[in-house]
């Protein structure tokens, strides 16, 4: 018999009016029916609610892992800065990499993701090949101190995340386990319940060459994704896109005075002409420092992490710094730029042999820009944020734009840092090799912040009963009575004898309160006990992902009570008889 939760015991205090700061479902719905509240900026505190979510997630999680030979470990997250400086990432990883020293003056930093101490502990253990293939996994806190931490727990600086490592002899033994946890993924996201969509991806700071991201389909994700009805599917980070620029009819150079105009929108408006005419300037600098100014067509925005790549890395330039390098934000163009600026182009604007850009002088433009006769283009590159209708680059279909939120991700990461951090093991013949590596992350935490953007309606939360915090909640309609308390107290312990997890509130408060908050806290099933219905034999059932309410006799609920009792999971077979799914 599990233990009844008593609501009169339990902390979880509500909130009426939602936080000023809660911008979306998941951060508002958590607040408000008391699962976490904030400690800081991009911090929180999970209370008993959900805490409880939190461990049905990492239990279904620890099942998928185990189940595919992967074995739990727990790693520090304090890291020594010595492993960074030998990855070659202290540097590399940013301001998010939150670094500081011990009181011996030791340089450490709280660990945002651990490739790097897990293949220093594997290293000093794994010699031979007859000890690989090895997969290892952690679930624990990362740290990663965000620029702007919003939205709750979807982009916070401290996280639960789990984070596998595997190693191998060869990149074929690598694939399997990749493909092993790649549908373990899948089951995972469908086990919690959540609607999902496995999509290429870029591998960003962690590395490799193959990656899959899987996103839980919302309005509110951060992450913009394409598909397409033949079943590709891509994060709009790296999806190619195919802009269709349009010539204009100028051929000759000609400078245009424009007062005024400043955006594109404003310069089609001007000339009379589709945006997709123009060509829009974006000033940044490369990875090295260096300014450049990319050109991608008007109608088009930049897509800064293909820029990133083209250019070995990429940062837009604030508007002090394009006024230190005399340029006239609104008037940007290519011809006569000072020297020493780079100027990239987007591949589309190859087929356009004169564009119209800005002549790098306020309230002016030029038409008719002749590429390689009024100016060069020194990198060419897909530079374009990919748009609705693009064609699909495996069928020609046109692509379908949603949003997701990222709940997970799997790497091939080869030998980037087994290479790197000399982590090896010795062949059948004695001879040296890096490991073959792989990584696995998925967000624990955003998960539940995903099953609450999903399953949520005006109410509060609906959660799916695989990580509910409870799984029924009885409603007594009155307390200390000598009929409806007792009668519920009898049901709730019924119920918990098949093995169901139960909420009773037991607390002295109106039906009305009882109601609100059941349906906020989201028990998937709620149960009402009150006079008149246990005068006329019933009680009222609620499924509260649909919030259909029906009577159920006193003789329906026996009959459900002694086949669920019958059955091998109990707990199961009561669902199914209410229409619920496990």
């Amino acid at each position: 018999m599990t233990a009844i939760i008593r609501m009169s015991e339990l902390y979880a205090p509500t909130l009426k009016e939602t936080p000023s700061d809660a911008a979306i479902p998941s951060h508002q719905l958590l607040l408000r029916a008391g699962f976490m509240r904030k400690s800081a900026t991009g911090l929180y505190s999970y209370l008993p609610l959900g805490w409880r979510v939190i461990h049905k997630i990492e239990k279904i999680c620890r099942e998928e892992m185990d189940g595919i030979g992967s074995q739990e470990i727990m790693l520090p997250i304090l890291q020594p800065a010595d492993l960074w400086h030998e990855s070659g990432r202290w540097d590399d990883y940013g301001p998010e990499l939150m670094r500081m020293e011990d009181r011996h003056g030791v340089g450490m930093c709280l660990g945002p993701t651990h490739e790097e101490i897990i293949t220093d502990l594997v290293r000093n253990e794994l010699k031979s090949y007859k000890q690989l293939p090895l997969t290892l996994y952690q679930i624990q806190a990362k740290f990663r101190d965000e620029r702007r931490p919003r939205f709750g727990l979807m982009r916070s600086r401290e996280f639960i995340m789990k984070d596998a490592y595997s190693f191998h002899t060869d990149a074929e033994s690598l694939h399997k386990t990749y493909q092993d946890m790649y549908d373990a993924y899948g089951r995972y996201c469908e086990r919690v319940g959540l609607e999902y969509r496995p999509v290429a991806a870029d591998s960003g700071q962690i590395g490799g060459s193959v990656t899959v991201e899987f996103h839980a389909l919302a309005e509110s994700g951060e992450a913009e994704l394409v598909s397409c009805k033949c079943g590709w599917a891509a994060n709009s980070e790296i999806a190619p896109a195919t802009p269709a620029p349009i010539a204009y009819e100028a051929t000759e150079l000609k400078k245009v005075a424009t007062p005024g105009v400043h955006t594109i929108a404003e310069l089609a408006e001007f000339l009379g002409c589709p945006e997709a005419a123009t060509a829009k300037a974006m000033v940044g600098k490369t990875g090295e420092g260096k300014p450049v100014i990319l050109f991608i067509p008007g109608d088009y925005d930049l897509n800064e992490l293909k820029a990133e790549r083209a250019f070995g890395g990429f940062e837009l330039l604030e508007d002090e710094e394009i006024e230190k390098l005399g340029l006239p934000k609104g008037s940007i163009g290519p011809v006569g730029l000072p020297e020493g600026v780079l100027v990239g182009a987007d591949e589309s604007l190859r087929n356009i042999a004169h564009w119209v850009v800005g002549a790098n002088e306020d309230g002016f433009h030029y038409v008719g820009a002749g590429v390689g006769r009024d100016f060069d283009v020194d990198v060419w590159a897909d530079l374009c944020t990919v748009k609705e209708g693009n064609a699909c680059p495996e069928c020609g279909a046109p692509l379908t734009v949603t949003r997701g939120i990222e709940v997970g991700q799997v790497f091939e990461l080869g030998t980037k840092y087994s290479e790197v951090l000399k982590a090896t093991y010795l062949d059948e013949d004695g001879k040296e090799h890096p490991y073959e590596m792989g990584c696995y992350g998925i967000g624990i935490s955003r998960t539940m912040a995903a099953i609450v953007e999903q399953c949520n309606d005006e109410y509060g939360i609906y959660w799916p009963v695989s990580v509910a915090p409870a799984h029924v909640c009885v409603l007594p309609l009155t307390v200390g009575d000598d009929l409806v308390q007792p009668a519920a107290e009898k049901l709730a312990g019924e119920l918990a004898e098949l093995g169901l997890e139960v909420v009773i509130d037991d607390r002295d408060e109106r039906p009305g309160v009882k109601f609100a908050e059941a349906d906020l806290m989201g028990w998937p099933l709620q149960i009402v006990v009150g006079k008149r219905g246990l005068e006329a034999g019933e009680y009222e059932i609620k499924v509260r992902r649909t919030n259909e309410k029906r009577t159920m006799s006193f003789d329906e609920y026996n009959e459900w009570h002694a086949h669920a009792k019958r059955h091998p999971n109990a707990a199961d077979s009561f669902f199914e008889q209410a229409g619920l799914k496990a």
